[in-house]
């Protein structure tokens, strides 16, 4: 893990392999590790960077709001630090909404995006609510609401046969720390709607779903799309693609970067 300084909070990272850059960027309660069986397929012919968001893993917290914004400033100075001037960027949820974040404000930068059960919308009135009720309970009950939270993610019928991961991911997830929690619940409430990025931006993109996803309704996440270039490809099971369908979404991704 290497790191560097950005506004005096230190930002870590991996970096592996040589090629066309491959950025990947983890979701909310989740870190760098999440992507650990994707760096050695995507290495072969890649250049892959992995960063803790802030406040995830071992990057440190910067205020008591972690917008996307700062988020993806925090990821183009990695970017910078490394003298990468372009990437395809990765990002699982909360990810995505970074990579979009960073494509609106360093468009030069980016080769391509794609977006792993995420969206480009604002959050609804309900869903600032939610994330409202969120904030009290993970105050109130910081490992009950981190396990719930976690175990929500995946489909029914994925909760036993992937019990173990699920294990992990909660292991991993309670090493986020309580500030880190509120701050990008806080700034993911208040992120900028970017639908209109899947429209006019020239980029290759894509967009990865699963059928029974219970925290982004697949039908309503499929229209913003519709009428764009952009690539969908759906899973029939939850929000944890990258657990639930590894295998599949690591062919998927190896064949975006390679017409990218």
């Amino acid at each position: 893990m290497n790191h560097i300084q950005f506004k005096n909070t230190s930002i870590a990272y991996t970096d592996t392999g040589k090629g066309t850059v491959i950025v990947l960027l983890h979701g909310f309660l989740e870190n760098q590790k999440m992507w650990d069986n994707y760096i050695v397929p995507f290495s072969k012919k890649n250049r892959v960077i992995t960063i803790d968001l802030l406040g995830h893993g071992e990057t440190e917290c910067l205020g008591y709001v972690h917008s996307m914004e700062d988020n993806a400033d925090a990821v183009h100075a990695v970017l910078a630090e490394l003298r990468i001037r372009k990437a395809i960027l990765v990002g699982h949820s909360m990810g995505g909404y970074v990579a979009l974040a960073f494509a609106e404000l360093y468009p030069e930068n980016v080769k391509g995006v794609a977006l792993l059960n995420s969206t480009a919308r604002a959050d609804s009135e309900e869903r600032k609510l939610n994330r409202d009720r969120a904030i009290r309970a993970v105050k109130q009950s910081y490992i009950g609401f981190v396990s719930l939270a976690v175990a929500n993610l995946f489909s029914e019928n994925n909760r036993e046969r992937l019990a173990a991961e699920i294990e992990y991911t909660k292991k991993e997830a309670l090493k986020t720390p309580l500030q880190a929690i509120v701050a990008s619940l806080e700034g993911m409430k208040i992120r900028n709607d970017r639908e209109v990025l899947l429209h006019l931006t020239n980029f290759p993109k894509l967009l990865v779903l699963g059928e029974k996803d219970p925290i982004l309704p697949f039908e309503e996440t499929k229209e913003q799309i519709e009428n764009t270039e952009v690539e969908l490809v759906t899973f029939p099971d939850g929000h944890m693609s990258y657990i639930e369908n590894q295998e599949e979404l690591t062919k998927v991704l190896l064949h975006f970067f390679k017409k990218v």
